[in-house]
């Protein structure tokens, strides 16, 4: 059984400097054994134009969970298949996608993850 620390524990988003990569911009917060991670993908950002050097691999090889805020981002699988999630969604990506913004705002989302542990068996 997994044992949560006793304590509460408080991060301001706001106050942590951004980690810029071309038109994409995170913010993170490390709690214990929780990073939460504010994203935004500025308008006309893509992950293989903006990431993807940086990263060093074609497609992004991280999951991902989270709650969309504002805007819309669209989201190809390595299979082909698309999705566009908007503010309100909640959004599972396993690894082996491509994400950009879609229309003239910024998408902007929070993360949540303790590594690659919820797609374990």
């Amino acid at each position: 059984m997994v044992r949560a620390n006793p304590r509460m524990q408080k991060a301001r988003l706001a106050d942590i400097p951004s980690d810029v990569h071309g038109l994409i911009s995170k913010r993170t917060a490390e709690l214990d054994g929780v990073s939460v991670t504010e994203v935004t993908f500025a308008r006309g950002a893509r992950w293989s134009n903006d990431l993807k050097d940086y990263a060093g691999t074609e497609l992004c090889e991280l999951p991902h969970v989270a709650l969309v805020l504002a805007g819309k981002l669209a989201v190809r699988m390595t299979d082909g298949t698309e999705d566009i999630f908007s503010a309100g969604d909640v959004m599972l990506l396993p690894p082996g996608h491509d994400a950009w913004t879609v229309g003239e705002h910024d998408c902007v989302f929070v993360e949540f993850s303790r590594g690659n542990d919820y797609y374990s068996a």
